[in-house]
């Protein structure tokens, strides 16, 4: 098979029986491949992993999903969105693509997201890769100090869904292009070190790509406690970073040791592993899904 052929990735919508469509780009051959399927992080949307595909030499030995949960990018919500919904939504996806089974990850929301899926579909998680998860015991900072907050933040996004349902809501939502985004951020970071920080943890930034409740709810399922790691059987691949931006370092790895085949591997960054340090993050990928596949 050509690299080009292999390069040529498969931009689709699937219906869901609510109304919502979900966006989704899929790399795969036939026969069927051992599948990654990844997804990104609160605020942000599929092209989190634009760099990544373009890149992986995984392309030669796996089938790649990347996926737009629902209320982000090119799967537009106006109504609930949480774990359990974005959870459903990638078996439906795995349901029509005719896979059983898929590695699921994510970075930060999208790191818990998965933990949540293989707590929700145990028998369709291969494995797991966690991108800087953040247990809720381990949260730091802002976003520790805003959790009493959660219950408010629920209130509001409620009764912005309600406007919604109303018709009041803006039209048109552009679709934030992270890989362009990351490299005019790396530039950045060669001049100060805290430009990541300051545009990457944004609201307001992040606020005029998605609706309003679909950010105000990711915030609440990031608060939301990770589901009994010990019972989450799949092996597992965790990628932490060095920073204390949202997390206290000290306190991420211990919950995550209660997976039973975990592999735990630090990266020097502030938070954002993807943006900071793709290619050692691309390249720790590649070695343990390789090792999963020859063991399988």
């Amino acid at each position: 098979m050509s690299a080009a052929e292999l390069m040529d990735e498969q931009i689709r919508t699937l219906e869901r029986p609510d109304g919502a469509r979900i966006g989704y780009g899929i790399i795969r051959v036939e026969p069927q491949r051992p599948l990654l399927a990844l997804a990104h992080g609160m605020g942000s949307n599929m092209t989190r992993w634009s760099e990544f595909f373009e890149q992986t030499a995984l392309k030669t030995s796996w089938d790649l999903l990347r996926f737009d949960m629902r209320g982000h990018g090119r799967s537009i919500w106006r109504g609930r969105v949480g774990m359990e919904a974005w959870s459903d939504d990638l078996a439906a996806i795995l349901d029509a693509e005719r896979y059983e089974r898929a590695v699921v990850g994510g970075n930060c929301l999208g790191a818990n997201f998965a933990l949540h899926f293989a707590h929700r579909y145990p028998r369709r998680t291969a494995g797991l890769v966690l991108i800087e998860p953040m247990p809720l015991e381990a949260q730091a900072g802002l976003l520790r100090s805003l959790r009493g907050l959660a219950p408010l933040l629920r209130l509001a996004a409620g009764s912005i869904r309600v406007l919604n349902a109303l018709g009041l809501h803006r039209r048109r939502l552009p679709i934030l292009d992270l890989e362009a985004l990351d490299k005019a951020s790396r530039g950045a970071v060669r001049q100060d070190p805290q430009a990541i920080s300051r545009l990457y943890a944004s609201p307001l930034f992040d606020l005029r790509y998605m609706p309003s409740a679909a950010y105000l709810q990711d915030l609440v399922e990031l608060w939301r406690p990770l589901p009994p790691l010990e019972t989450v059987v799949a092996p597992a691949l965790a990628l932490t970073s060095t920073g204390a931006h949202f997390t206290d370092p000290a306190l991420v790895e211990q919950p995550l040791r209660a997976l039973p085949r975990v592999t735990l591997e630090r990266i020097a960054a502030l938070h954002w592993i993807p943006t900071e340090q793709p290619q050692q993050m691309r390249e720790a990928i590649e070695r343990w899904c390789e090792g999963l596949r020859e063991r399988s």
